[in-house]
């Protein structure tokens, strides 16, 4: 089973427990391998994608949900961006 897709349903008051919708394919079966618009999903590449945040959750809480202008300086990541403007850069006497 890999998971496709999976999309935040809702926030509760105290946003305590946060409720996700997980869309799962068996990439064994042989309808799935033989229905050509979903079997890309069986490649190898496409092993443990929720791990790592190529899941539209995974996009919005890593901050790459936007597109456009505003948004150009978020790649690679929020956090890589906030880091490369953070950083001193100093020349060195040698």
């Amino acid at each position: 089973m890999e998971v496709v897709n999976e999309v935040l349903l809702c926030f509760p008051t105290g946003s305590t427990y946060k409720y996700f919708e997980v869309i799962l394919v068996d990439v064994a079966h042989t309808a799935i391998r033989n229905d050509p618009r979903i079997n890309w999903l069986c490649n190898p590449v496409h092993k443990h994608r929720e791990l790592r945040g190529l899941t539209s959750a995974g996009k919005k809480f890593r901050g790459l949900r936007g597109k456009g202008h505003t948004h150009q300086k978020n790649r690679p990541s929020r956090r890589a961006t906030w880091k490369r403007n953070q950083t001193v850069s100093l020349r060195r006497y040698r």
